[in-house]
């Protein structure tokens, strides 16, 4: 009796320690960060409603269709209410959208553009954040058409303003092929497609593609090989770097061959890792 009723408590109360799949993305925080806001989303929903009410993954950590990378900053606002975002950071918007869906609404606030007291909008707003503006439709301001042409010139700049660079692609794929090379078998499957190159040139070239998980708030002008793509199409990768005159100038490739099993009459599973060097000059 002793034991049902821990398991009938446990199951209607929320443990001190959380974990939450977000988007794909696992995080591991204090239930008292969680409902640090009131009336806030996560707040309602840690606070007001019970383990079982709510969605969770097959690891049974609580589940958030969010973006699992923008959360980090959600989430870092509330364990000290305090936003501290990298210097280079074009997600502004984005992580805005990011505080009204969850209801943070001062941490709102504080990503809306600047304004002066003139009403002029000021020198903090993102290229991202004029997009969104423009999508709301209205007659346009002086600052706004100031920061339409701008934006425009960052998505199409001159062959002269644009920075000469390398970029490397590789790819990790494996096919199989089956006793007497079935018809059936299964061809080229794309475990991921991996960066490598200065951060600057990553982000101007792939943009919302780009997953930088594995490698936040590294600096425009360092260098990384933790970045990779959010689809598997190589296809996809090398029209991005044709459009914004890359070319490539080397490749190099390596493969291995194993059977599924010990017996060699089993399928043969092939295993290739390619590289892609992409050049642009000025």
């Amino acid at each position: 009796m002793a034991l049902a009723e821990v398991s009938k408590r446990d199951d209607s109360h929320f443990p001190d320690i959380v974990e939450l799949n977000v988007g794909g993305q696992v995080y591991v925080t204090r239930l008292q960060t969680l409902i640090a806001v009131p009336d806030s989303l996560l707040w309602n929903m840690f606070n007001r409603r019970t383990p079982k009410e709510l969605a969770r993954d097959t690891k049974g950590r609580f589940f958030l269709d969010r973006d699992g990378f923008l959360f980090r900053y959600v989430l870092d606002y509330l364990r000290d209410l305090n936003l501290v975002l990298p210097d280079y950071f074009p997600e502004r918007s984005r992580l805005r959208r990011e505080a009204d869906f969850f209801q943070l609404r001062e941490l709102a606030k504080r990503l809306n553009p600047h304004v002066s007291e003139d009403n002029s909008v000021g020198e903090e707003v993102s290229q991202s954040e004029a997009e969104d503006g423009a999508l709301q439709g209205g007659p346009p301001c002086a600052a706004e058409v100031a920061l339409r042409a701008g934006a425009a010139a960052v998505r199409s700049p001159s062959l002269d303003s644009r920075k000469s660079g390398y970029i490397t692609i590789g790819y990790r794929g494996s096919y199989t092929i089956g006793r007497d090379i079935q018809t059936d078998a299964k061809f080229r499957r794309v475990a991921r497609i991996t960066v490598c190159g200065k951060t600057s040139l990553a982000k101007e070239v792939f943009g919302d593609t780009l997953n930088e998980s594995r490698d936040p708030d590294r600096p425009p002008e360092r260098y990384t090989s933790r970045y990779y793509l959010k689809y598997n199409f190589l296809e996809q990768a090398f029209d991005k770097l044709t459009e914004v005159g890359f070319h490539m100038v080397a490749c190099s490739s390596t493969g291995t061959c194993a059977y599924t099993s010990n017996d060699p009459g089993e399928d043969k599973i092939w295993t290739s890792y390619t590289e892609y060097v992409f050049c642009r000059e000025q």
